[in-house]
């Protein structure tokens, strides 16, 4: 059979390459303009989840917190930190949220008792019986910052986001609400910020499809169906939806929370749950169910 790769040659290395210096170091180790690229264990855990299967031994989400943490250790804190000032004087609901300071983690007395089709209920069944935690991120974290109340209650309220978008726990869903969440964020913020709230989602999108793309192709032909959607609902929202306060909505329906913050085009129930089997690798037999994809 023929190697098709030899037929790309010189003509074609040069003409996409471009004929540019060529830059030179003394350095004895790998280095480059880019922070990340500079980081051994960030371009070496990168190249590992773009490339891997999704084998029996690892859920999807494996590693997510060691790129998390390893991205983190690349940002300028202090430009974070300005940045969400500068928002916060001209995003009023964005101010009122940091300053109000109410995480959504409940306990299960204040869930007890909820009136079916109320957020307050919904939430109470995810707690009672998916088995999965809505703390599962930052845990133990003391919040003191602006900043630390924003990551901890993203993270927090990621499940909720599923919740009320109908984009359920299962592989579509997930990228859905990724999609979603990138056009919101994008629409809300300057671009500066969007892109440090959307870091790890933008992660999580290139690894999914480039996954799907070396090994499973009718997963992502599915992740095609799950963007056009989330990003027809994210164009609609009134705002990103963890900005939402959501103690102050336990009680509303989740019709007219939908109303209010301009979520439309959710899918009905069921409507993907066959698709975290497509983005499981078929050679295991024995794989366990395809975990959620975790928050950005």
């Amino acid at each position: 059979m023929n190697d098709v790769s030899s037929k790309i040659g010189d003509a074609e290395l040069a003409y996409f390459n471009g004929s540019g210096p060529k830059l030179t170091t003394e350095s004895s180790t790998l280095i480059s303009s880019s922070p990340y690229l500079n980081n051994p264990k960030l371009r070496e855990m990168m190249g590992q989840e773009m490339l891997r299967r999704n084998g029996a031994d690892l859920p999807n989400t494996a590693y997510i917190p060691d790129m998390v943490k390893m991205f983190m250790e690349h940002e300028d804190w202090g430009r974070i930190v300005q940045l969400m000032e500068e928002e916060k004087q001209r995003l009023p609901e964005f101010k009122a949220w940091l300053e109000g300071r109410k995480i959504s983690l409940f306990k299960q007395e204040e869930l007890d008792g909820a009136e079916p089709g109320t957020l307050r209920h919904v939430i109470w069944d995810f707690v009672t019986n998916s088995g999965m935690s809505m703390d599962f991120f930052y845990q133990g974290m003391e919040i003191q910052t602006d900043l630390e109340f924003m990551m901890k209650e993203r993270s927090t309220t990621h499940d909720i986001e599923h919740m009320i978008t109908g984009f359920e726990t299962n592989h579509a869903g997930e990228i859905a609400l990724l999609k979603a969440n990138e056009r919101a964020v994008y629409n809300y913020f300057k671009p500066e910020l969007a892109a440090f709230f959307f870091r790890t989602g933008a992660f999580l999108l290139a690894k999914s499809k480039m996954r799907c793309s070396l090994f499973y192709p009718d997963c992502y032909k599915v992740e095609l169906e799950a963007e056009e959607i989330g990003i027809a609902q994210g164009k609609t929202w009134k705002h990103p939806l963890f900005i939402i306060p959501y103690r102050d909505y336990l009680d509303w329906k989740i019709v007219d929370i939908r109303e209010e913050f301009g979520i439309t085009g959710a899918p009905p129930s069921g409507y993907w749950d066959w698709t975290t089997a497509v983005s499981e690798d078929p050679r295991n037999d024995n794989q366990p169910g395809a975990t959620a994809m975790a928050a950005e």
